[in-house]
């Protein structure tokens, strides 16, 4: 078990007694990322926690599947699960790092309050957006301890080696748009707090032109028009003759 997974186990009863912070905040948060979610879409959540918000979002999706590092969270994820009759939300011990899935297996991936304690959280958004379908979004929500939260670094090197508090990365808000944007995706929302400690942010994977274009949703309306100068004799004529 590693050390994070043993913090998280330790506090898991009394961080799922705890009510959120700021009701209202986390609220609108729910409605932007319902606003991206439809009933035919299968949904992972990772750093899911006692799960609350995976239960809230079921309704909204045809699955979601939520999985944190804490198998003490995992176990209260799926009593609430069964508390409130939710079947199609489902929950695995599991970090995004060693989360085994194929790509493109999700329509949607939510990561709330979660990548600054991720070791490598830019090959997190990697695996995230190997995980979902073209198309796909990601939903975020991170706390940006950059800047001058720099000079605690050593107080939080200490506490995570003590197990007083879990291995924090020391994100900037423009290092994580960036990272996502080399990642493959385009930022669709983006909203800082006044406090600007965090960053919630919808991304969407893009589609090649290519994938694109087989779909039929690239097109070029110049070269349609030739196109369609060039065909149109040999289809009167065709249709001339069947007309015979």
């Amino acid at each position: 078990m590693t050390s994070s997974a043993r913090f998280w186990d330790r506090i898991a009863a009394r961080y799922a007694r705890q009510p959120v912070p700021d009701e209202a905040v986390y609220q609108r948060k729910l409605q932007i990322t319902r606003e991206n979610l439809r009933l035919d879409m299968d949904v992972l959540e990772f750093g899911c926690g006692t799960g609350t918000t995976a239960v809230s979002h079921a309704p909204f999706v045809r699955r979601i599947h939520g999985i944190d590092c804490s198998s003490k969270m995992i176990d209260i994820a799926r009593s609430r699960a069964n508390a409130a009759g939710v079947e199609n939300a489902t929950f695995d011990v599991a970090t995004i790092e060693d989360y085994s899935a194929d790509n493109g297996s999700f329509d949607a991936v939510l990561g709330l309050n979660v990548l600054h304690v991720v070791d490598d959280w830019k090959g997190a958004i990697r695996k995230v957006h190997r995980l979902l379908k073209p198309g796909g979004v990601f939903v975020s929500s991170t706390s940006c301890v950059g800047g001058w939260m720099q000079l605690f670094r050593p107080v939080f090197v200490v506490g995570s080696y003590f197990d007083l508090i879990p291995n924090v990365q020391f994100i900037k808000a423009r290092d994580l748009e960036e990272e996502m944007k080399n990642a493959g995706f385009v930022i669709q929302h983006h909203r800082e707090p006044d406090d600007g400690r965090t960053s919630f942010v919808v991304a969407k994977k893009t589609i090649t032109r290519l994938r694109r274009f087989r779909e039929g949703a690239f097109r070029l309306p110049f070269f349609q028009l030739h196109l369609q100068r060039a065909f149109w004799p040999v289809v009167i004529r065709s249709s001339r003759q069947r007309n015979r």
